[in-house]
């Protein structure tokens, strides 16, 4: 979560994505995940997400919070104190939240494995009907842990051993009220702060480019399409254009490093006859983007990374061309030879 009460200092916190359900909904969220037992990755990692973008980032590793965009950049130039604070947090939450695994270790009496917590909060604002809304989740080892109901003000555990977590984190009234606060009021204020200084990154339009792919001739051919943004957008098949249910496989909305989305959907062809193929299209739809992008069922476009297969005869003709080119070579290798050994052309022998 954003902000904790003065016995659990603020935390920085988020990773990954999640969709915004509106075209008039932004997004502040934050992630912290502490690891214990992996190797090859940070024992803490903290990010923070705008509209599913990545702002900023920090883990135990570094000795500062590093902004991700350059509009985001600029707002930390201009008000230095607010990347100092991000810091800080990181800093700050490191500590705590090694507390947290190393506690919950010894309470379930796990020692030696790989273990991961995680903690995600924040808010979402509706900047035309003004609705806010906030939460705050913790995740430990995959699974859900425990969560704030702000409505109630306490707290859900899902797991029978998040209870006794449960049982003490509602006793703890002054940190309820701190968590409300913080995700209703201050967590908007901030998100509010980014959309406006980050609007023309945050709301412009890309297209993707799209492209049909396929592994093997049996294979299901992928519509995939990527470079996309924002990420409210969909994907179908169409026959006779009408859109395709049966034999359609929709993968999910994915981000790119560049801050843009990717996606993909397969449709198979074990039942449909070459004859048919050109009934077929696929369709990408961006929302707010009025026209859709329309990319026909065509063997010819299709990307593959099949080796070619060519005609047997095609084959054969190779082979042989090759075997006379080498007699060729080796013959003239044998008389340039003989002549650079004191042989004489014919025409001029005496």
């Amino acid at each position: 979560m954003l902000y904790l009460s003065n016995n659990m200092k603020p935390l920085f916190v988020f990773l990954l994505f999640c969709h915004v359900a509106s075209t008039v909904k932004h997004s502040l969220k934050y992630v912290l995940t502490a690891t214990s037992g992996v190797p090859n990755f940070p024992e803490f990692v903290a990010a923070v997400m705008v509209d599913e973008v990545q702002v900023g980032y920090c883990d135990n590793n570094m000795k500062t919070a590093e902004p991700k965009q350059d509009w985001m950049r600029d707002l930390m130039n201009g008000d230095p104190k607010h990347l100092q604070w991000y810091s800080l947090q990181c800093i700050v939450t490191q500590h705590s939240f090694r507390a947290y695994i190393d506690g919950l270790k010894q309470r379930l009496n796990q020692t030696g494995a790989a273990h991961i917590l995680q903690r995600m909060s924040g808010c979402e604002w509706d900047d035309e009907t003004g609705e806010v809304t906030g939460f705050n989740q913790y995740g430990y080892d995959g699974e859900d842990f425990i969560t704030l109901d702000l409505q109630t003000l306490t707290w859900t555990a899902p797991k029978q051993q998040a209870f006794t977590t449960k049982l003490r984190w509602d006793a703890d009234k002054d940190r309820l009220e701190d968590n409300k606060h913080n995700l209703i009021n201050i967590c908007p204020n901030f998100l509010k702060k980014y959309v406006h200084y980050g609007r023309i990154f945050l709301q412009r339009t890309d297209l993707p480019s799209v492209s049909l792919l396929q592994k093997t001739p049996s294979s299901p051919v992928s519509c995939h399409a990527t470079g996309f943004y924002p990420d409210r957008a969909m994907m179908f098949w169409r026959k006779d254009g009408e859109e395709v249910h049966e034999d359609v496989d929709h993968g999910e909305i994915l981000p790119n490093h560049d801050g843009s989305f990717q996606m993909s959907v397969d449709l198979s062809l074990s039942s449909v006859s070459p004859e048919e193929w050109r009934r077929y299209d696929c369709v990408f739809h961006l929302s707010g983007w009025k026209d859709d992008i329309v990319t026909k069922l065509d063997q010819a476009v299709i990307r593959t990374n099949r080796v070619p297969e060519f005609p047997a005869g095609l084959v054969v003709g190779v082979v042989v061309g090759l075997l006379v080119l080498l007699v060729i070579c080796i013959t003239g290798l044998f008389i340039w030879r003989r002549n650079n050994n004191g042989f004489l052309p014919v025409n001029r022998r005496q």
